[in-house]
């Protein structure tokens, strides 16, 4: 009875928070007076049009369960925030602040040399998501940067963002390697023509002592972002698109992870596309025209430690992969398909089921290879581009490992490079577009049809591994079963998950099974403990469930001793399960009054 009062306690705690939350309409004129005074759940949705007054954030503070969000309009003109002349300051500068959002806004530095896009700088800030916002004017000098992290940060989102001909599109962490960048996601964003680098993740010398700062190990992933460089001159020499600093040698982060996957890497006269140090996972990634290595793998400010490169496609370019020293814990090159002068070279011996050929020769396994974006087609033809099943188990604690740069299973394995299948590619088409994004030519897709008159939407449950309680695994299958059809969940109809309610995964074909979800991901820990899980359905007429179906699972490593029951006997699952239903529950109210 304790628990189930405990538990109707949480309920109405987080529906009062919900109902407090608020949409306040903002212009020019108050739009600054008003951010000091947002709540937890709180939208502050800014009017379109030009501001000159730059933006502050400094305390906002949500709550994990409920962000505050500061917006443009969903549809339609957004707000546009200006440079400042005077050269006093970055246009959007952030000096304290945790969960929290910027969506749906124009930045234009105006090309004036020495102010950032977005700027962390100051006090720690965590838990940040940086959504659909446009940077340019950005680009007067190479260390000009888009959105730029100068203090320690963690949990960060960067998503579905374009920034256009920046000096630096993203450089996450200082030249010293004093402020990490910890356990970011860094998605779908659309990197052109930057001077330097499109993005760069600072090495880390060591963890700061913060309160708060993660300390189990941690991974950054950064996934389906296109990294296309152009022929700006650079005042500083040749940058690559992508540089990953490594990790502390000890203690605190030195077993993190950066995941690389789903990405296009397109265009460097000058340089590689990728350099990495560190501890890092590459694979099904597609890499296409540059003067020297697709993926370069080195000592720099660190050492390389770990290095697994799987299923990448590469095409004209003088090497595929480099190793320019040895990885220390290990490496792999396993199921890449490389048109290329010499595939793969350097300091490695663990290498399995690669294909190697000239890129003059592309023709013959794949659609149509080439260097022009909106026409390239590396999908293999029929019978070609595959070969005896590739082993990857070593990677299955790889954020979606069996999945390839479409989000399609890899089913048996037997494909090399980054697509699993052969044929007509029924996946995004290469282009200096958002991935995903439909580009203005071909047409985009007929719309899906109007659900049948008074339909409603589908719903749902979710069990992972089929009810069990524990599991010693951080990759789960996950069970649905349909309790409302909608207007069917045929073919076309999809599903998405998450691990925090705020962090979705790309939607994919509905199927009743979910193999290999990792708890790790989507808003998910590597910590010990209740690990909930969040699933949408969406059915063939568009509709999404108006609600979110909720499983949990307590994770046990097996080398861990058992915790000790909870007091009174049974029933915590059950009463964590209630809770996590109630956290669900009120967030969705809350968008919901939000959006009426």
């Amino acid at each position: 009875m304790r628990k189930t009062a405990w538990a109707l306690g949480a309920l109405l705690l987080y529906s009062a928070v919900a109902a407090q939350a608020a949409t306040i309409q903002a212009d020019q004129t108050n739009y600054q007076s008003l951010i000091s005074s947002l709540k937890p759940g709180d939208t502050l949705v800014l009017a379109p049009g030009d501001y000159t007054g730059l933006l502050n954030i400094r305390g906002v503070n949500g709550t994990p369960d409920a962000w505050i969000t500061i917006k443009g309009p969903d549809s339609g003109p957004k707000p546009r925030f200006l440079g400042d002349p005077r050269v006093c300051c970055n246009t959007i500068e952030i000096r304290t602040g945790s969960y929290f959002a910027l969506e749906n806004l124009v930045i234009d530095g105006q090309n004036i040399d020495g102010i950032f896009g977005i700027s962390a700088a100051g006090s720690d800030t965590h838990h940040v998501r940086i959504e659909n916002c446009t940077i340019v004017g950005h680009g007067a000098h190479q260390q000009t940067v888009g959105i730029s992290t100068k203090t320690t940060t963690w949990g960060w989102i960067l998503r579905r963002n374009t920034i256009v001909a920046a000096g630096t599109g993203m450089y996450l962490g200082n030249s010293d390697g004093s402020v990490p960048f910890i356990g970011g996601l860094i998605e779908y964003n659309l990197f052109l023509d930057s001077k330097g680098y499109n993005l760069q993740v600072k090495h880390q010398n060591s963890r700061p002592g913060v309160t708060g700062v993660p300390t189990t190990p941690q991974r950054t992933i950064i996934r389906h972002n296109v990294f296309i460089k152009g022929t700006m001159t650079n005042e500083d020499g040749p940058r690559p698109n992508l540089l990953l600093g490594g990790f502390p040698d000890s203690g605190n982060g030195s077993s993190d992870l950066y995941e690389v996957y789903g990405n296009l890497f397109f265009r460097n006269g000058r340089e590689s596309l990728m350099q990495a140090e560190g501890r890092v996972s590459i694979h099904d990634n597609v890499f296409v025209d540059c003067a020297g290595t697709g993926i370069y793998l080195t000592n720099h400010n660190k050492t390389l430690k770990l290095a697994h490169v799987y299923n990448n496609t590469f095409h004209s370019m003088d090497r595929a992969i480099h190793f320019a020293n040895a990885a220390s814990e290990g490496h792999s090159v396993v199921g890449n398909l490389m048109f290329t002068a010499r595939g793969a070279t350097g300091s490695f011996t663990n290498s399995s089921g690669n294909l190697s050929d000239t890129s003059a020769n592309a023709n013959l396994y794949v659609k149509q290879p080439g260097k022009t974006l909106g026409s390239m087609d590396f999908y293999p033809l029929p019978g070609k581009c595959q070969g005896a099943a590739l082993d990857l188990s070593a990677f299955t604690g790889h954020a979606d490992y069996a999945r390839d740069f479409n989000g399609t299973a890899k089913g048996a394995a037997t494909f090399r490079g980054a697509y699993s299948g052969e044929g007509n590619n029924p996946g995004w088409n290469l282009a200096d577009a958002i991935k995903g994004q439909v580009p203005s030519t071909p047409p985009p897709p007929s719309p899906p049809p109007a659900p049948p008159p008074g339909a409603a939407a589908p719903e749902g449950t979710v069990r992972v591994e089929n009810g069990a309680g524990k599991t010693p695994d951080l990759t789960v299958d996950l069970q649905l079963s349909v309790t409302k059809a909608g207007a069917g969940m045929g073919a076309g109809a999809q599903m998405s998950f998450s691990n925090d309610n705020v962090t979705w995964s790309t939607p994919e074909p509905f199927a009743t099974v979910r193999p290999n979800w990792p708890l790790y991901a989507y808003g998910g820990t590597l910590s010990p403990g209740t690990k909930n899980v969040y699933a949408r359905l969406r059915d063939v007429s568009g509709q999404w469930s108006a609600g979110v179906a909720v499983a949990s699972v307590v994770y046990e490593p097996a080398a861990a001793s058992a915790p000790p029951p909870a007091p009174g006997g049974g029933g915590g699952a059950d009463a964590l399960s209630i809770l996590a239903l109630a956290i669900a529950l009120a967030a969705a109210g809350a968008r919901a009054r939000a959006s009426g």
